[in-house]
């Protein structure tokens, strides 16, 4: 591996990026989006240089997702977009793959439940042999149908070695094109998936994917890990949006990729409207989030880190389309004052000014203020 301007390994080949935010969301409680907000998430993270956007699930005939894939397909194109088809039984799959060429689908992930647990629960029984003809016949069924094919290890994470392995060398033996590895349940520590991916990548032929959810707070980190271990693939949500804890937050994900490889194949700019359009469209609102693209990711009450803001940040708001914000409630100080109404002239006496707006905000209760606020408060305070 190469080293990036950090000091820190550059793959030999950087990773491609699919986005499930339109397909695991459905997974999320209470969270459905709309065709509408499918098209503007579909645009933006093809804009943002993602190269595949998930879109819905079909098990069968007359999909409920079907308007959400159509809206996906209208904004980007059926090659830009993947589509989930659960597997169950060979009878079920065929009429999945069926409605999936019916919907206009080139790409498909199954589903495959590949852990002991999961397989007994989804595939009424256990057995890996059985597992194995399963994924063979739907992957065979969907190549024969025209389909670039990604079959998935469902709870991969949990599933041992000698079970794992003999199972994705089947699934390229009978023609698949990828193989991603679902941290369904989040188990691994990211050196823990680092030799569970060099297990898959070891196998000829193999392309590899990491899809991870973030219950235990590591799905970039065990993604890194991944790439690191010859993964060609990770899959992301918008904001960590899905069930589980979420899962690899895109914004995370690709700034990490930009400090710690170098990696400045994407487009930042779109990333917090992304998160915005997302957020708003799953009906979780300004809900806290973590990563670069929040309202409070670049926000300050300290004027060190307003007037300095190089010596305390990572990367520049601009990069992700976000900005530097200040807000205080009762830490209020003249220094503040004076960054907030730096554009705005120098008539105020603002070591009065921020008396007299410390004095307000204790009789409201300290409420929150921001930039603008102060700005407006400025406004008043000019008017006595």
């Amino acid at each position: 591996m190469a080293e990036s301007q950090n000091g820190g390994s550059v793959p030999e080949v950087l990773p491609h990026i699919s986005d499930a935010t339109l397909r695991d969301s459905a997974h999320m409680a209470g969270v459905e989006f709309r065709p509408q907000d499918a098209s503007v998430i579909a645009d933006l993270l093809v804009r943002t240089g993602v190269s595949l956007v998930e879109v819905g699930m079909v098990s069968g005939p007359s999909s409920k997702d079907a308007d959400l894939v159509h809206a996906t397909h209208e904004a980007v194109g059926p090659e830009r977009s993947l589509t989930l088809v659960v597997v169950r039984d060979r009878r079920q799959v065929e009429e999945a793959l069926d409605e999936a060429l019916r919907l206009g689908v080139r790409n498909v992930m199954f589903s495959i439940p590949t852990s002991q647990e999961h397989a007994a629960l989804k595939l009424a029984s256990p057995s890996a042999k059985y597992l194995i003809n399963v994924a063979r016949a739907a992957i065979e069924g969907a190549k024969e149908r025209g389909f670039h094919v990604t079959f998935s290890g469902e709870d991969g994470a949990r599933t041992p070695k000698e079970r794992l392995v003999p199972y994705v060398e089947a699934g390229f033996a009978a023609g698949a094109d990828r193989f991603r590895l679902a941290e369904t349940v989040a188990y691994l520590s990211p050196w823990q998936m680092e030799e569970k991916i060099a297990d898959l990548t070891a196998i000829d032929g193999s392309e590899i994917e990491i899809h991870s959810h973030n219950m235990l707070g590591m799905a970039v980190a065990n993604s890194l890990a991944a790439v690191r271990a010859g993964a060609r693939w990770i899959s992301t949500t918008v904001g960590g949006i899905g069930e589980r804890g979420g899962n690899a937050p895109l914004a995370e994900l690709l700034t990490s990729l930009r400090i710690i490889h170098g990696d400045t194949r994407f487009d930042l700019s779109h990333l917090t409207e992304l998160s915005e359009v997302a957020l708003k469209g799953a009906g979780l609102g300004e809900a806290f989030q973590s990563g670069p693209t929040t309202p409070h990711a670049f926000a300050y009450e300290l004027p060190g880190q307003l007037t300095h803001p190089e010596a305390y940040e990572t990367l520049p708001p601009e990069l992700v389309g976000n900005s530097r914000e200040l807000r205080v409630r009762s830490r209020l100080t003249t220094a503040l004052v004076d960054w907030a109404l730096a554009e705005e002239g120098a008539d105020l006496d603002t070591a009065a000014f921020t008396a007299w707006l410390t004095e307000r905000q204790e009789a409201a209760g300290s409420e929150l203020l921001d930039r603008d606020g102060i700005r407006k408060a400025a406004v008043d305070f000019r008017s006595l």
